[in-house]
Formats: structure tokens, C-alpha cells, sequence
């Protein structure tokens, strides 16, 4: 019977929950900053220029959606943009974070709701194969009176 040693069972326990260490994990930050530009490009023509051309150049077909007031598909959120931004004006997106993890890339987004009001909208974007294929959200209006001296900004 062999005994394992404390520092074998914590490899084990960790790549038993999908830990992994860095050494075992190669980053590869070339295809990480080409995700950062896509999504960047995809999100500047969409909702800055107004553009929805690039749902074609950048959103794959099966597109997976995880807004619950959104189907999944390209198709779906062709349909919705050009009611959201139906009286939108063009402008330039205020990107306050742009961040890559491997094959998902995230954003934080300052901008004003279609209440006018200032709203902090963090954005989770997978690509794959150069195209993005799944999307979360969470949008936040910015409230008047916060808890804390810390801006969401």
C-alpha cells in the first residue's frame, strides 16, 4: 500500500476541484489581448457608433445569451439593438476596465441608462475561434447616495 505524502494529497485535492498551478496553466496572453480587441471592436460598433453590421463580423451564430430579456442567436440581438438604440446617438463607449482570462474577456462600461440616469454595466464575453459565442450582464444604475466612500467607478 502506498502512503501519500501531506503536499501529494493537497495536488491531488486541487486538481480534484480544477485547481490548477500557473505552472500547469500556460496563459496565452497573444490570444488574450485579440479577445480583448474583439470584444472591444464589437462593443465600440455596436453601442458606440451604432453599427450592427458587427453582429455579423463578430457574434457567432449559436451566440449564447444569459440576459434574461434576450434570446439566444445572433438573430435575437439584431432585433433587439436596433430597438434599444432605436433613438440612441453615436458616441464614444467609456471602457473603464478591459480584462482577459483565457478565452473570456470582461468589461466595465460607464454610461447613461435609458433613464438618463449614470449606470455601471459589467460585461462577461467568451470568444471563441475569433467570434464571441456567450455573453453575461449585470447594469446598475449609479444611486445619488452610496453607503461607502468608494465610487463605482
Amino acid at each position: 500500500m502506498k502512503i501519500l505524502t501531506l503536499k501529494r494529497m493537497m495536488a491531488l485535492a486541487l486538481c480534484g476541484t480544477g485547481f490548477v498551478t500557473m505552472a500547469q496553466m500556460k496563459r496565452n496572453f497573444k490570444q488574450e489581448e485579440a479577445n480583448k480587441k474583439i470584444v472591444v471592436s464589437f462593443y465600440q460598433g455596436l453601442f458606440g457608433d451604432k453599427d450592427y453590421s458587427v453582429i455579423d463580423k463578430y457574434i457567432a451564430l449559436d451566440y449564447i445569451q444569459h440576459n434574461p430579456a434576450l434570446a439566444d442567436g445572433a438573430e435575437a440581438l439584431k432585433n433587439a439593438v436596433q430597438i434599444w438604440m432605436k433613438d440612441v446617438p453615436k458616441g464614444k463607449v467609456n471602457f473603464q476596465h478591459v480584462a482577459a482570462d483565457g478565452d473570456l474577456v470582461f468589461l466595465h462600461v460607464k454610461t447613461f441608462g435609458p433613464t438618463g440616469k449614470l449606470t455601471a454595466i459589467a460585461e462577461i464575453f467568451r470568444v471563441k475561434d475569433n467570434r464571441i459565442v456567450e455573453h453575461w450582464d449585470v447594469i446598475q444604475e449609479v444611486p445619488e447616495k452610496s453607503a461607502n466612500q468608494h465610487p463605482m467607478f
